[in-house]
Parts: structure tokens; sequence; C-alpha cells
């Protein structure tokens, strides 16, 4: 554009030259105005990027690749996971991310995403759930099978509003324990998941730290958080993962993978995050 003006105001005499140029000067200092108004803030930039990203959002091989190994026949047994009941009936994916976690009957126990893929895996596909656990992190080496499962069982709740229970005791009791876990000061730093989700306009170097307080951010965190491709990671992760790393970025002893208090915390988040719209794999740094 700049240099298609410049070529017109060669073509025109001294006088309306100035007055040309005086005209492209004000609008160029008009435009760098309204960008410098629009990264305003670091936040700001980065929610360009994202929405970039997100637009062509490289999480969606993901989610392709966990749709094919949900169909496919695998494992010891040969089975697909289309008998998995993740709480809405044997091979329902649509709506069920949106309601996990919640109580399972044949398990006894409250389930989130990860820790009811890996009783579907173990009891239809006969796969040995220590082979399973220790491949539940992809690596620039090696994917995961359980993270892109996520990433399609995830996106198959999108523009649903999240939607969890506490009908059943037990999900009463895992919301409440991820509340205490939520607020609760431990380890060497004295820190508490709201030591940094506790307050509006936080980051840590470039990443905004929604406050978990408020219904609107936490709604924003859950439903369009994880699964999420991570560009420093250069894969999709999922809450487990998210939790595993907070834990240890607070100096905590490693959290178990699905545990029971990985499933506390979810518990209380996703509840409280009752009525965002989901929109998965999200877009994280």
């Amino acid at each position: 554009m700049l240099i298609s003006l410049f070529f017109r105001c060669r073509l025109l005499n001294k006088q309306k030259q100035a007055g040309f140029l005086a005209m492209v000067l004000m609008l160029f200092l008009s435009l760098a105005s309204g960008l410098a108004q629009s990264l305003e803030t670091p936040q700001d930039g980065l929610a360009i990027g994202r929405q970039l990203l997100a637009e062509d959002n490289p999480g969606d091989l993901w989610t392709e690749r966990g749709k094919r190994l949900f169909h496919s026949n695998r494992g010891p047994k040969n089975k697909s996971l289309e008998t998995c009941d993740l709480g809405l009936g044997p091979g329902i994916t649509k709506g069920a991310f949106a309601q996990l976690p919640r109580y399972f009957n044949d398990t006894k126990s409250v389930q989130d995403l990860e820790s009811r893929l890996l009783t579907c895996m173990v009891e239809i596909q006969g796969f040995a759930r220590a082979e399973l656990i220790s491949r539940r992190f992809g690596t620039l080496d090696q994917d995961s099978d359980i993270e892109a499962l996520v990433a399609f069982i995830g996106s198959d709740s999108n523009n649903l509003p999240m939607n969890i229970g506490l009908s059943h005791p037990l999900e009463r009791v895992m919301y409440e324990t991820g509340k205490i876990l939520f607020y609760r000061r431990s380890g060497p730093l004295d820190f508490a998941c709201m030591t940094c989700h506790g307050e509006t306009g936080k980051r840590v170097r470039l990443q905004d730290l929604p406050n978990m307080t408020k219904k609107e951010e936490i709604q924003q965190a859950v439903t369009t958080g994880w699964p999420a491709y991570r560009g420093t990671h250069s894969t999709v992760r999922t809450m487990q993962h998210r939790l595993s790393d907070c834990n240890w970025q607070m100096r905590l002893p490693d959290l178990n993978y699905a545990s029971d208090l990985s499933v506390a915390i979810t518990t209380f988040l996703n509840y409280s995050a009752n009525g965002g719209l989901i929109k998965l794999p999200g877009v994280r740094r």
C-alpha cells in the first residue's frame, strides 16, 4: 500500500506532493495509533496469536487421530472402544466430556475422561494399565494414544455447555475435596492453586493466568482449555498433564496419573465452570 502511494506522489507537482505526503503521514499515524491501542497489553498480543493459530488449529490432527483410534480394533483383545461407556451409554462420545467427571457404577468410583479411558482400554482392549500410563504423555519421539483420544472425545462436546452433576454422594465428596485442595497452601513454597489463579490480571512469563474464583474466567479456562495444543510442546496436552505440571511447579510430590486427588481437583474445576460452552481442543503457549 505504501509503495503504491509513493509512486502516486511522484506524479504530482511539489505543492500537491506536500499536501499528499501530509495526508499519508496522518493516515500512517492513525493506523499506528490503532495498532498500539489494540496491543495495549501483552495479553492482547497473545490473544491475537492464539486466534490466528486456532483458525488452523494443529490440535485438529490429534482429534482426527483420536477418532480413528476410538473406532479401530486394537490391543491384545483386538477390540475397538465402541462399547466403552463414558457415561451416556456404550460408544456415545457426543456430550460425554461435558458431564465428566462422574460416578461409574462398574468401578464404584468417580472418574474423569482419562481415568475412564484407562478402564475401557484395559477391560475392553486388554492393554496393560502400567503400559498405558507409561505412554500417557507424548514426546518428540512417541505420540500418546490417550492424548489423541481425549482430543477427539473432548471436541465431540463442542458448542455444548459444561454440565457436571453432583447427584451421587461420591461426586459431592470429590467436589468438596477438590475445593479444599484448590485453596489449601502446601509444599516448600507454601503455594495453593489459588496463589496463581485467585486474581485477575496475573501472568507467568507470556502466559496469562485465569482467575478461577470468577465464574466467567473459570468457564473460559476449562471449556476452551484442556485438552489443548501446546505450542512449546508441539503436541496436545490434557488436564491430567496440566495438573501434573502445576504440581511440579509448586514443588509438590509427583501427582499420580488418574489418581483420586487429580480427579477431585478436576471435579471442582469442571463443576465450577458449568454453563460455559465447550470449544476444544484449545490452544496454549
